[in-house]
């Protein structure tokens, strides 16, 4: 059987190479003849860069790049140099690699975090002809609406002394006048599609800061002070850029991330799986397969909505090929991932034990791999 491996990261455990591998290595204790082809992959969040980092022609650059609280820092992104793929050189980024929630975890603060460093690592990369962008915008620490990212790229957000604000949230509330004509004129040269997620707007109950908020710090009347700091943002925008909408889908990824990218640099919002699946040719890896395995570390109903094990398994059905996924846990309501093309899912987890035992590498690989050989045992029983 030809068989395709496209799996998820388990986040905190295992890598998606490494979960890959590991599913390999166990078919290949019961039958050493399969043809097992493991495709890296990631929906667009944290782990994105390192799954893509095998493609042909990817160079793997580091950058020092400004945290979330503008320390310096060395971030990883990848450029893609490869004729196949694109005539154009392709930077690979996680939004999360210089502003990510993980690099200041213990000391979280929603107000003054920003993007800037994403800046950076774009710069870098318009520095080395860069033409195409795919950027991840999972796993923010951030709530600045992108004003952080856009002052690096070269847009003035000044106060009422024509000063620079802080470029923050923090800085929206001195903002009186928005000048984009300095922005980098590489900018309108390239294409920027942003692997996003989510579809809640910016502003609202639904927006970024209501719903996204509290993860990153933010207490209850913070939010309410984040989401009237997005609104005059959005109101300052409309000023220079007319039709600036902050209820397009995505708009509230990454603490308003997506608003900026779609409005100031007329980006691409669109769902992360969809933009990798096509980056890895994962369409003729499927059409050649008898089987199709994928899985993230938790499948829950959340796992419906444009995750990788639904984006692999949507694609596998367009060639009718059936679907098993693993996890490393899965919740009472996962059975929804049954009605979007997975046949079939196993948890890997067998004996109670902690979160932090069933997280710790070797019991997951373990895990994984005694998983997988028993339910390819019974496949090959009934083969």
């Amino acid at each position: 059987m030809n068989i395709a491996v496209l799996i998820d990261s388990f986040k905190g455990s295992l890598s998606s190479l490494e979960a890959g591998n590991i599913i390999k290595e166990a078919i290949t204790k019961i039958n050493k003849n399969e043809n097992i082809t493991v495709k890296p992959i990631a929906d667009g969040g944290e782990g994105m860069v390192e799954s893509l980092s095998d493609i042909k022609g990817a160079d793997t650059i580091k950058v020092e790049v400004k945290d979330p609280l503008l320390r310096g820092i060395e971030a990883e992104y990848i450029v893609v140099d490869n004729e196949e793929i694109s005539e154009d050189k392709i930077a690979i980024i996680e939004m999360s690699s210089a502003s990510g929630l993980t690099l200041i975890a213990s000391e979280l603060s929603p107000i003054k975090a920003s993007t800037y460093g994403v800046g950076d690592i774009i710069i870098d990369a318009l520095d080395r002809g860069v033409k195409e962008f795919i950027i991840g915008i999972g796993g923010s620490a951030t709530n600045d609406a992108g004003i952080g990212m856009l002052t690096r790229l070269g847009v003035k957000f000044l106060d009422g002394d024509n000063q620079p604000v802080h470029p923050s949230a923090e800085g929206i509330k001195d903002l009186k006048l928005i000048d984009v004509s300095s922005l980098d004129p590489r900018i309108k040269e390239c294409k920027f599609s942003i692997a996003c997620d989510v579809t809640n707007p910016l502003v609202g109950k639904n927006g970024s800061a209501y719903i996204f908020g509290p993860q990153k710090g933010a207490d209850e009347k913070q939010v309410e002070e984040l989401n009237s700091l997005h609104i005059a943002f959005h109101e300052k925008t409309k000023e220079i850029i007319k039709g600036a909408d902050c209820d397009y889908p995505g708009s509230g990824a990454a603490g308003g991330l997506g608003y900026a990218f779609k409005n100031y640099l007329n980006a691409e919002l669109s769902s992360g799986i969809g933009l990798i699946l096509q980056l890895i040719n994962a369409e003729e890896i499927i059409k050649e397969a008898d089987i199709v395995v994928t899985g993230e570390g938790r499948l829950d109903h959340q796992s419906a909505y444009g995750k990788t094990p639904i984006g692999v398994a949507k694609l596998a059905k367009k060639y009718d090929k059936p679907v098993i996924a693993f996890s490393g846990v899965a919740t009472n309501d996962a059975n929804i991932v049954n009605d979007e093309g997975i046949d079939a899912f196993f948890p890997i987890i067998g004996e109670v034990i902690s979160l932090d035992e069933a997280m710790d590498k070797q019991v997951a690989r373990d895990n994984l791999s005694r998983c997988v050989e028993q339910v390819f045992r019974l496949i090959y029983k009934f083969k």
